[in-house]
């Protein structure tokens, strides 16, 4: 068995055969969380997840390029669920969240990629996500419920919030660094702090191998973030959730271990995190 820990399945780019794609992961024994960017796209895994007694969960939450910063304009297709939202509502969320086929608050973060051009534009910019994310681990915790974090170009940001703000003691908050890429020295500090390590088909394309033979296998979590970044074998192609077993497979020769040893310890995290053994 394994467990796909980030997909969007509920993107265009699955319309035409979206139930085609589910069932042959579940007939391959591939469970999968379906990850929300916004209110949107949310309430749609949502939908998708009740159509499965068991196996497709979902995640809900704004995105950090789906907020409308009125900073920068980021480059992004709607067809693929994109939106920008002026704010975020609480209220909405946490309804949505308290669906029994929700397993966390995600994605969210911090994405500086898309970022002003002035340096003063910039720190407000920077400024209105921290404040985005702050709501999002506040209602994280209030629902008792892990975190799914996006992080690009602000690793040392996130780490900084996760240390002063919000790991005060006895706190719940849990979670994974989604698609991570960031140095060894950051994600000592995640996994120091209690947080997984997602690992998808960007090992592909950059060069991880040193981290994930250094990072424990009970601090791995495997994913595909599609239809984005598919592994080799199916480069330039839509990828899908079946297509973890790549990723694993990956791992697996990276740490000398048998893909039986990182398909038990990868879906024995992931059922940890997201409680998936409550809802079977």
């Amino acid at each position: 068995m394994l467990i796909d820990t980030h997909s969007h399945i509920n993107f265009f780019s699955f319309n035409e055969d979206r139930g085609e794609v589910i069932k042959r992961s579940l007939d391959n024994n591939v469970w999968m969380i379906n990850v929300g960017i916004n209110l949107k796209t949310s309430q749609e895994v949502v939908a998708i997840s009740q159509e499965y007694p068991v196996g497709v969960y979902a995640a809900i939450g704004l995105h950090p390029i789906d907020l409308d910063t009125g900073l920068v304009k980021a480059k992004f297709s709607e067809e693929e669920g994109n939106h920008l939202e002026k704010d975020f509502d609480y209220q909405k969320y946490k309804q949505l969240a308290e669906n029994h086929k929700v397993v966390a608050i995600g994605e969210v973060g911090l994405d500086y990629y898309w970022k002003p051009k002035t340096t003063g534009k910039m720190e407000q910019f920077k400024q209105k996500q921290k404040d985005l994310l702050s709501k999002e681990l506040k209602l994280a915790q209030e629902l008792n419920l892990p975190i799914i974090f996006h992080c690009r170009m602000a690793h040392e940001d996130l780490i900084e919030i996760l240390n002063t703000k919000h790991l005060i003691p006895n706190t719940n908050l849990r979670g994974v660094i989604h698609c991570f890429t960031g140095t060894w020295e950051q994600a000592q500090k995640y996994m120091e702090l209690g947080f997984y390590l997602g690992f998808n088909g960007i090992i592909f394309k950059l060069n991880l191998d040193e981290i994930i033979k250094k990072t424990p296998l009970e601090r791995i979590l495997i994913e595909t973030d599609c239809p984005y970044l598919p592994p080799i074998e199916f480069k330039g192609q839509r990828n899908e959730p079946m297509y973890v077993k790549y990723i694993a497979k990956r791992i697996a020769e990276l740490k000398g271990v048998d893909i039986e040893t990182i398909a038990k310890i990868t879906t024995k995290n992931a059922k940890l995190l997201f409680s998936l053994n409550n809802l079977g």
